[in-house]
Protein backbone atom coordinates (compact mmCIF):
# COMPACT_ATOMS: atom_id res chain seq x y z
CA UNK A 1 0.00 0.00 0.00
CA UNK A 2 0.84 3.46 -0.75
CA UNK A 3 1.78 5.82 1.47
CA UNK A 4 2.11 8.88 -0.93
CA UNK A 5 -0.98 11.15 -1.06
CA UNK A 6 -2.71 10.12 2.28
CA UNK A 7 -5.28 12.59 3.49
CA UNK A 8 -7.18 11.78 6.28
CA UNK A 9 -11.23 12.61 6.06
CA UNK A 10 -12.24 14.38 9.42
CA UNK A 11 -15.84 12.47 10.37
CA UNK A 12 -17.89 15.03 12.69
CA UNK A 13 -19.60 14.10 15.98
CA UNK A 14 -22.84 12.85 14.64
CA UNK A 15 -22.03 11.64 11.59
CA UNK A 16 -22.08 7.40 10.87
CA UNK A 17 -20.36 6.08 8.20
CA UNK A 18 -20.39 2.40 6.98
CA UNK A 19 -18.05 1.19 5.12
CA UNK A 20 -17.89 -2.46 2.82
CA UNK A 21 -16.16 -3.39 0.40
CA UNK A 22 -17.22 -1.36 -3.06
CA UNK A 23 -19.53 1.12 -0.73
CA UNK A 24 -19.36 3.47 1.62
CA UNK A 25 -22.71 4.54 3.38
CA UNK A 26 -22.86 8.32 5.08
CA UNK A 27 -25.53 8.95 7.63
CA UNK A 28 -26.16 12.42 8.98
CA UNK A 29 -28.41 15.23 10.84
CA UNK A 30 -28.66 15.77 6.31
CA UNK A 31 -29.93 13.00 5.23
CA UNK A 32 -28.74 9.50 4.21
CA UNK A 33 -25.93 8.97 1.18
CA UNK A 34 -24.06 6.05 -0.18
CA UNK A 35 -21.33 5.50 -3.15
CA UNK A 36 -19.94 2.91 -4.68
CA UNK A 37 -16.19 2.91 -4.66
CA UNK A 38 -13.51 0.82 -6.71
CA UNK A 39 -12.86 -2.23 -4.85
CA UNK A 40 -8.93 -1.52 -5.75
CA UNK A 41 -9.19 1.29 -3.12
CA UNK A 42 -9.19 0.58 0.31
CA UNK A 43 -11.19 2.78 2.89
CA UNK A 44 -10.28 2.43 6.66
CA UNK A 45 -12.09 4.25 9.01
CA UNK A 46 -10.60 4.77 12.89
CA UNK A 47 -10.51 7.80 15.49
CA UNK A 48 -13.32 10.01 13.78
CA UNK A 49 -11.36 9.94 10.31
CA UNK A 50 -11.37 8.15 7.20
CA UNK A 51 -8.34 7.06 5.23
CA UNK A 52 -8.22 6.16 1.43
CA UNK A 53 -5.25 4.10 0.54
CA UNK A 54 -4.57 2.93 -3.22
CA UNK A 55 -2.20 -0.27 -3.91
CA UNK A 56 -0.41 1.23 -6.46
CA UNK A 57 1.40 4.57 -7.73
CA UNK A 58 0.35 3.50 -11.25
CA UNK A 59 -1.78 6.39 -13.27
CA UNK A 60 -4.94 5.03 -12.93
CA UNK A 61 -5.06 4.13 -8.88
CA UNK A 62 -3.48 7.60 -8.29
CA UNK A 63 -6.84 9.16 -10.42
CA UNK A 64 -9.13 6.62 -8.56
CA UNK A 65 -7.59 7.70 -5.68
CA UNK A 66 -8.62 11.23 -5.67
CA UNK A 67 -11.75 10.67 -6.78
CA UNK A 68 -12.83 8.42 -4.07
CA UNK A 69 -11.37 10.72 -1.61
CA UNK A 70 -13.09 13.72 -3.08
CA UNK A 71 -16.56 11.85 -3.29
CA UNK A 72 -16.50 10.43 0.35
CA UNK A 73 -15.38 13.97 1.64
CA UNK A 74 -18.36 15.43 -0.48
CA UNK A 75 -20.62 13.10 1.21
CA UNK A 76 -19.77 13.85 4.85
CA UNK A 77 -19.70 17.72 3.80
CA UNK A 78 -23.22 17.10 2.51
CA UNK A 79 -24.68 14.89 5.36
CA UNK A 80 -23.35 17.99 8.22
CA UNK A 81 -24.00 20.96 6.08
CA UNK A 82 -25.54 20.35 2.92
CA UNK A 83 -25.13 21.99 -0.82
CA UNK A 84 -27.06 25.14 -2.15
CA UNK A 85 -26.40 26.26 -5.67
CA UNK A 86 -28.09 29.97 -6.48
CA UNK A 87 -30.05 31.19 -9.66
CA UNK A 88 -30.66 34.97 -10.83
CA UNK A 89 -33.53 35.65 -13.41
CA UNK A 90 -33.06 38.32 -15.82
CA UNK A 91 -35.84 39.97 -18.05
CA UNK A 92 -38.35 41.55 -17.95
CA UNK A 93 -41.78 39.90 -16.76
CA UNK A 94 -39.18 36.80 -16.17
CA UNK A 95 -40.19 34.98 -12.62
CA UNK A 96 -40.10 32.11 -10.23
CA UNK A 97 -42.48 31.38 -7.84
CA UNK A 98 -42.95 28.09 -5.21
CA UNK A 99 -45.50 26.07 -5.66
CA UNK A 100 -45.65 23.53 -2.79
CA UNK A 101 -42.51 21.43 -3.97
CA UNK A 102 -42.13 22.28 -6.99
CA UNK A 103 -40.82 25.61 -8.76
CA UNK A 104 -42.89 27.22 -11.53
CA UNK A 105 -40.60 29.48 -14.02
CA UNK A 106 -42.46 32.26 -16.29
CA UNK A 107 -39.38 33.22 -18.28
CA UNK A 108 -41.02 33.99 -22.02
CA UNK A 109 -43.21 31.10 -22.73
CA UNK A 110 -46.45 30.48 -23.90
CA UNK A 111 -47.00 28.33 -20.24
CA UNK A 112 -45.31 28.50 -17.18
CA UNK A 113 -42.10 26.02 -16.84
CA UNK A 114 -42.84 23.30 -13.45
CA UNK A 115 -39.62 21.91 -12.32
CA UNK A 116 -40.61 19.28 -9.66
CA UNK A 117 -38.18 18.81 -6.94
CA UNK A 118 -36.78 15.14 -6.33
CA UNK A 119 -36.08 13.30 -3.27
CA UNK A 120 -33.41 14.84 -0.92
CA UNK A 121 -33.76 18.13 -3.14
CA UNK A 122 -36.15 21.78 -2.11
CA UNK A 123 -36.40 24.59 -3.43
CA UNK A 124 -36.53 27.95 -2.07
CA UNK A 125 -37.75 31.61 -3.35
CA UNK A 126 -36.50 34.41 -1.61
CA UNK A 127 -37.52 36.82 -4.24
CA UNK A 128 -39.54 36.74 -7.61
CA UNK A 129 -36.05 36.69 -9.53
CA UNK A 130 -33.98 34.26 -7.52
CA UNK A 131 -33.95 30.50 -7.33
CA UNK A 132 -32.07 28.51 -4.32
CA UNK A 133 -31.64 24.51 -4.87
CA UNK A 134 -30.34 22.48 -1.22
CA UNK A 135 -29.72 19.41 -0.38
CA UNK A 136 -27.33 17.08 0.85
CA UNK A 137 -25.88 15.04 -2.19
CA UNK A 138 -23.88 17.54 -4.32
CA UNK A 139 -24.11 16.04 -7.27
CA UNK A 140 -27.83 15.93 -7.10
CA UNK A 141 -27.96 19.36 -6.43
CA UNK A 142 -26.00 21.06 -9.57
CA UNK A 143 -27.33 18.42 -11.79
CA UNK A 144 -31.11 20.16 -10.99
CA UNK A 145 -29.41 23.67 -11.16
CA UNK A 146 -28.28 22.65 -14.53
CA UNK A 147 -31.79 21.60 -15.81
CA UNK A 148 -33.46 24.70 -13.87
CA UNK A 149 -30.90 27.08 -16.05
CA UNK A 150 -31.11 25.17 -19.34
CA UNK A 151 -35.33 25.80 -19.19
CA UNK A 152 -33.97 29.29 -20.64
CA UNK A 153 -30.25 30.02 -20.29
CA UNK A 154 -29.06 33.49 -20.66
CA UNK A 155 -28.95 35.18 -23.97
CA UNK A 156 -25.57 37.02 -25.41
CA UNK A 157 -27.37 40.23 -26.67
CA UNK A 158 -29.73 41.80 -23.53
CA UNK A 159 -28.68 39.02 -21.04
CA UNK A 160 -32.02 37.76 -20.51
CA UNK A 161 -32.86 33.98 -18.97
CA UNK A 162 -31.92 32.03 -15.80
CA UNK A 163 -28.07 32.04 -14.71
CA UNK A 164 -25.93 30.95 -11.92
CA UNK A 165 -25.54 33.47 -9.56
CA UNK A 166 -22.15 35.31 -9.81
CA UNK A 167 -21.89 33.88 -13.32
CA UNK A 168 -20.38 36.53 -15.91
CA UNK A 169 -22.18 36.17 -19.34
CA UNK A 170 -20.27 37.58 -22.77
CA UNK A 171 -22.24 40.24 -24.19
CA UNK A 172 -22.38 40.57 -28.12
CA UNK A 173 -22.93 44.15 -30.27
CA UNK A 174 -25.88 43.63 -31.94
CA UNK A 175 -26.76 44.84 -35.31
CA UNK A 176 -25.76 48.36 -36.30
CA UNK A 177 -27.76 50.61 -38.55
Amino acid sequence: MSRIGKQPIPVPAGVNVQVEPGLVRVNGPKGELSERVSRAMTVEQSDGELLVTRPTDRGEHRALHGLTRTLIANMVTGVTDGYEKRLEIQGVGYRAALRGTDVELQVGYSHPVAMSAPAGIEFDVPAPTQIVVRGPSKQAVGEIAARIRKVRPPEPYKGKGIRYQGEQVHRKVGKRA
